[in-house]
């Protein structure tokens, strides 16, 4: 997928994962495209891991690993910010 591609797909990861963990996170829509397309990354090496094909392109199974790699993104950044702002 091109970077436009991956772009878009977190961005939507993003924003799903966001979605299901709300919450006041300070960044808005910009930290939710860097933890979306970063969170795709680590869901993708994570699917190749455990799951066995990772993100292969716009299927559900790469949009399931990129919220679940957002999702671990996220909860890890609201411990690291709460911990900081303590």
């Amino acid at each position: 997928m091109g970077i436009l591609s991956w772009i878009i797909f977190g961005l939507i990861a993003g924003a799903i994962a966001k979605f299901i963990m709300p919450g006041k996170d300070p960044g808005g829509i910009i930290l939710t495209i860097v933890i979306g397309v970063v969170g795709g990354l680590l869901g993708g090496w994570l699917g190749a891991k455990f799951g066995g094909t990772g993100i292969t392109g716009f299927n559900l199974m790469s949009f399931v690993w990129a919220v679940i790699g957002s999702l671990i993104l996220l909860i890890i950044y609201r411990l690291v910010f709460n911990k900081s702002r303590a």
